[in-house]
């Protein structure tokens, strides 16, 4: 009775213990969808109007962040600090005419708030969002009227974004495929010249080439001239809270709404829409300030690309321990050092990438390949494969204490029923041993993920930066470009925070940010376990 009770203890201990991890992951993923939330939900804009001891008025426009009643006052210039006064954190937006976008007011008295139905909040490519009041619409200096001008706004809002869509189409896939044709092209000449092999019939079929893609050229660039000439033509005219009318293209805004007087069904639709943004536009573009696609796209690509190369590492080294190098000084040298290995700081890892991936490996490489390019790196700086092998070192370890541990817990009776029915030690390894040790192996690739995905540090030194031209996939031969730099979620976080200069209105985004990153590596976690799972159950028969 005594052991039954113990036994009981420990039960709850534990079931405790997994209780408060939950809860706590569960608050975590509370904490970063509230406060992320508040850059998609609009926010309802006030309108505040503060009277002065000596009977004047002044107004701020904004969105209310924070209200505090009972605030200390702030001292005069005597230093003297009497009572408490009403303090407001207003986002006040129109950062470009009216720095900065977030202002702090005092007031003895409450300010009068009112909330105007037709106040529009304009979501800006840039300088963050501009507040106001619709004046009118523009095409050429040209008035635009409508019975229904918002009706007519959004419509020329979208005609814009598809002609801003069909300029990208041209400039990043249709331009840059000519232009690699045409150093494709130069490149043969230049070999032919070296070789005595450009002859006159050589060179008139270059020149036939060269004019051929020229003139392809030269019809995309008079599209994309027309193209961008009519995005710009619209303009919408907005007046602020002082009266003042500011001309805006339509080419710089990303959205437009009116909060005060949405309904409960479309401020979800709005949410939606803004979520959707969000984790499809791309900063570097110009589509939107907080777009995250880009580090979306970097963080699985270098994950992938990592995992691609540490599981055939990790496994080998696993197996040779296991199966072929028995117990001898040797094994226990390399489990120490395996161990130690998975101790390491992780910045020391970008230190090593730096030194041999990036200047050793890539600067060869550079040397022997691409000699042509000079002084210009193409691997011998950082990109997105040294960021992948840097990685892969770092999460080696993990991926064979794993995969050696699920080998040690195959019965040894298996192997020797395999060889005494004629197979091979590589055959019974193929065909027995590996197979029931893949959901090892899978918990070796889930933890190497979980780790990666998160990691910072060594990732800014081999190839992570903060704003990227292009992907490292493109439409462009050889269309994987692993000599380029990337972007990555984490990284992403670390600069909103701390290298902002508009804090405030980042710290939202933070929020968002870091819960894409968590629900990416949740994500490609569930995937690799349910798959473990899978393969668990379908040789679980052998064991028995």
């Amino acid at each position: 009775m005594r052991a039954i009770r113990q036994n009981n203890r420990w039960r709850w201990l534990t079931a405790g213990a997994v209780t408060v991890c939950l809860l706590a992951f569960a608050l975590l993923i509370a904490l970063l969808a509230w406060q992320g939330a508040r850059v998609f939900w609009p926010q309802p804009v006030d309108l505040y109007t503060f009277t002065q001891p000596e009977g004047s008025e002044s107004r701020l426009l904004g969105e209310t962040v924070e209200h505090q009643k009972q605030f200390p006052a702030p001292a005069d210039e005597q230093g003297n600090s009497a009572g408490h006064v009403n303090r407001y954190l207003i986002k006040t937006g129109n950062r470009d005419w009216d720095a900065p976008d977030f202002r702090v007011a005092y007031s003895r008295e409450p300010a009068e708030v009112s909330r105007p139905k037709d106040i529009l909040v304009l979501q800006r490519r840039s300088h963050g969002n501009a507040y106001g009041w619709l004046v009118g619409l523009r095409e050429d200096n040209e008035v635009l009227t409508a019975q229904n001008i918002h009706a007519l706004l959004r419509q020329r809002l979208a005609q814009v974004h598809t002609m801003i869509r069909e300029i990208n189409q041209i400039r990043r896939i249709d331009m840059a495929r000519l232009n690699k044709q045409l150093d494709m092209l130069d490149e043969q000449a230049e070999r032919q010249r070296q070789a005595n092999q450009f002859d006159m019939q050589v060179q008139s079929e270059y020149q036939a080439n060269q004019a051929a893609l020229q003139r392809r050229f030269d019809h995309l660039s008079a599209t994309l001239g027309r193209l961008q000439h009519e995005s710009q033509r619209d303009v919408l005219i907005l007046r602020d809270v002082e009266g003042n009318n500011h001309v805006i293209p339509l080419t710089q805004i990303v959205d437009v709404w009116t909060p005060n007087a949405l309904n409960l069904n479309e401020k979800l639709l709005h949410f939606v829409q803004q979520l959707w943004h969000f984790v499809s536009d791309s900063a570097a573009d110009g589509e939107s300030e907080t777009g995250a696609f880009p580090a979306i796209f970097g963080t699985v690509l270098m994950v992938l690309l990592m995992s691609v190369v540490v599981m055939p590492f990790g496994v080998v080294a696993a197996v040779w321990l296991h199966e072929y190098a028995g117990r001898n000084a040797l094994t226990r040298l390399v489990r120490i050092a395996v161990v130690n290995l998975a101790g390491v700081p992780s910045i020391v890892y970008g230190v090593f990438g730096l030194g041999f991936f990036v200047w050793g490996v890539g600067g060869t490489l550079d040397q022997l390949f691409y000699s042509n390019a000079l002084p210009n790196p193409t691997f011998g700086t950082p990109g997105l494969l040294w960021a992948a092998l840097t990685l892969a070192l770092l999460t080696l370890p993990v991926v064979i204490v794993a995969t050696e541990e699920g080998l040690s817990r195959i019965p040894n009776s298996l192997r020797q029923g395999s060889l005494a029915l004629g197979a091979s030690q590589a055959e019974t390894l193929w065909h027995v041993v590996l197979p029931m040790a893949i959901p090892a192996m899978l918990t070796g690739l889930i933890l190497a993920v979980a780790r990666a995905a998160g990691e910072t540090a060594p990732l800014m030194l081999v190839g992570v930066v903060k704003m990227v031209p292009e992907l490292p996939v493109d439409a462009v031969f050889p269309y994987l470009h692993l000599d380029r730099k990337f972007m990555h979620l984490g990284f992403q976080i670390y600069d909103l925070a701390f290298q902002s200069p508009n804090i405030e209105a980042d710290r939202p985004v933070v929020f968002a940010t870091a819960l894409l990153l968590v629900l990416i590596i949740l994500s490609l976690n569930l995937l690799a376990m349910g798959l473990r799972h899978r393969l668990r159950e379908r040789y679980r028969l052998m064991t028995q």
